[in-house]
């Protein structure tokens, strides 16, 4: 399997943690989710082979299945388009989106605890500075899905923040649209993923403005950007069976990484499972192979 971890056509406009983004012009954007791999905001030096087809694929699937709720950038997917004249291997990797004016917020939600959520909560009873029940379990259901923003770091951490802060950065109303919006998507992705076996337990989604209307960007709904567990082992207590790059969280942590760079390579067998682990969540979402 080919691993493409960057790409250099012409026009690029920003390479991010995962994405290359360049300019088509008229509007339009090509972005081309490469192999690379970030884990605690840190790219890894290893890329995983087929990755970045399968963020492209199943993006593509999430944003047609929510255009009910809230419109997306996503104008088509690169594979097949003559005009783009893209190698094979990239175009498999990429989309045509409309140009967005990004709204610089990670529009987090949380329908279980676990991650940072987790961390802070053992450590503070706080899940992002919001006060918490005692007791909880890792990998508890919260009653209500939790939105907790944070910060967008092209490099370094991301932080989380407040809703007032967020309200300062970007006025009450988006912040409003924004949480249910996002609540919204999660919610619905929630019970449809529920139904094939798989538990979202949290997802980020970005959002930006296209002629003054709120848009999804970026990705939506991958084991990039979500949990995705496993509902038959599900159970509160432990850490789940997933579907996601939590796979290469724990190896890096049993490594004993500080989450700083430069992260460890990884070894050719987590990366082969970790191909393998977002393979199966795009078979067992979408019911096919990625294309």
């Amino acid at each position: 399997m080919t691993a493409i971890r960057e790409t250099n056509l012409d026009n690029m406009l920003y390479r991010g943690k995962v994405r290359d983004t360049y300019d088509l012009g008229e509007g339009r954007l090509l972005i081309v989710a490469t192999d690379r791999i970030s884990a605690f905001d840190v790219v890894l030096p290893t890329a995983i082979p087929e990755k970045g087809v399968v963020l492209n694929s199943m993006s593509a699937f999430w944003f047609e299945r929510t255009g009910h709720i809230v419109p997306n950038h996503l104008i088509a997917l690169a594979a097949g388009r003559d005009d783009l004249s893209l190698p094979n291997e990239v175009a498999r990797r990429a989309m045509v989106v409309k140009r967005a004016e990004r709204i610089d917020v990670e529009c987090v939600v949380r329908g279980y605890i676990t991650g940072s959520a987790w961390a802070e909560y053992r450590r503070v009873g706080t899940v992002s500075g919001m006060d918490m029940p005692s007791g909880l379990q890792e990998g508890d259901r919260f009653p209500e899905p939790l939105f907790t923003p944070t910060t967008k770091a092209e490099v370094g951490h991301d932080e989380n923040i407040t809703m007032d802060q967020m309200r300062d950065m970007v006025g009450s109303e988006l912040t409003s649209r924004l949480e249910e919006t996002t609540i919204a998507v999660y919610s619905h992705a929630r019970d449809y993923v529920l139904e094939r076996g798989i538990v979202l337990a949290d997802t980020k989604l970005e959002f930006g403005l296209v002629d003054g209307e709120l848009t999804l960007i970026d990705e939506l709904l991958t084991p990039d950007s979500s949990r995705f567990w496993d509902a038959d082992g599900y159970a509160p207590g432990k850490s789940q069976p997933n579907f996601d790059k939590q796979f290469v969280r724990d190896w890096l942590d049993d490594q004993g990484w500080d989450h700083e760079p430069p992260a460890p390579d990884l070894p050719d067998d987590v990366v082969r499972r970790t191909t393998e682990r977002y393979l199966e969540a795009h078979r067992k979402l979408t019911g096919l192979d990625p294309a």
